[in-house]
């Protein structure tokens, strides 16, 4: 197999990204049926289905591989754009993926100079936003070409640095413990006591419960709250207990809006990045950085400097 039409690979990613051949159509700024031929013809050149077409479409299999290869290439397209001093194509942006607790705290200063760099080359970042646990599937279905993700194995191509560790405390308001847990929060009553809950993917607050009274399994009053920013005001507000990152709620702490629950005690959650190696013979020596090398150099920054 050679000589993969770039064309193809562009629309296979647009719809990937866009999940219909509309989205992906006017994104591109072609037709509906300038998308269908084009893909037709890159299956045709791999003899294999790509996109199973329902509703919202998904790609196959072999439209994942081929897909990573269409993010990669995109991303070595912006390098070589950015190299020469030339114009980066419309709609080029590099996909990466964030936990919903970084992007709340650290990743947005860290990422700021790249994204400002960004606007003034003509280049994107595309942040996409899940449980630290799972940003590493993104990344492996081709999704994105990097992840933040507590995986310290790297993916084959792939490469890993250690971030450092983001430390989970348990916190409530003051109101609360007063109406709810006058004699705190203990053996007896943490199963009967409302614990706040980012999604069905967070475990945090079952760890901290599994550490705190040395229990397996323990089986809590869940109540869902599926924003970082809004998961610590409900805190606030006196709807539960939270296990929240010591960096967000620093300031809380400090100003007494927020207690600790034994403070002593942490759910430590160890980060890391992994970026695909993208290695071109195209760009002039000697070249600057890769984007996704300088983003990835970013987040290390970012994280040394708010993490322990």
């Amino acid at each position: 197999m050679k000589d993969l039409d770039s064309a193809g690979l562009d629309c296979l990613a647009a719809l990937a990204d866009e999940r219909s051949f509309e989205r992906a159509a006017q994104r591109l700024s072609i037709t509906q049926s300038a998308i269908s031929q084009r893909l037709r013809s890159l299956e045709a050149q791999v003899g294999q289905l790509l996109v199973v077409r329902s509703r919202p479409l998904r790609l196959t299999e072999p439209g994942k591989v081929l897909l990573r290869f269409a993010r990669q290439l995109q991303a070595l397209r912006t390098d070589v754009a950015r190299e020469l001093g030339a114009q980066v194509a419309p709609n080029e942006r590099i996909a990466i993926a964030i936990n919903a607790d970084s992007l709340a705290t650290w990743v947005l200063p860290a990422l700021d100079p790249v994204v400002q760099a960004g606007l003034r080359e003509g280049y994107g970042l595309e942040l996409v936003v899940d449980d630290q646990d799972f940003t590493h599937d993104w990344l492996r279905q081709g999704e994105v070409l990097g992840c933040v993700s507590t995986v310290s194995q790297a993916l084959r191509g792939c490469l890993v640095r250690p971030l450092g560790v983001m430390r989970y405390v348990a916190v409530a308001s003051p109101e609360f413990l007063q109406r709810q847990l006058p004699e705190g929060l203990n053996e007896a009553n943490f199963a009967s006591t409302p614990f706040l809950v980012f999604n069905r993917k967070d475990d945090s607050q079952v760890q901290w419960v599994a550490k705190a009274f040395q229990v397996q399994s323990p089986r809590l009053q869940e109540r869902y709250v599926p924003s970082s920013e809004a998961y610590v005001r409900a805190v606030c507000m006196g709807w539960g207990v939270g296990v929240a990152p010591e960096l967000q709620v620093r300031p809380l702490l400090q100003s007494g809006a927020l207690v600790a629950l034994r403070p002593e005690l942490s759910v430590d959650v160890t980060l890391y990045w992994h970026q695909w190696k993208l290695v071109s013979d195209l760009a002039p020596a000697p070249a600057r950085v890769a984007l996704l090398d300088q983003i990835g150099q970013a987040l290390a920054r970012g994280a040394r400097a708010a993490l322990k």
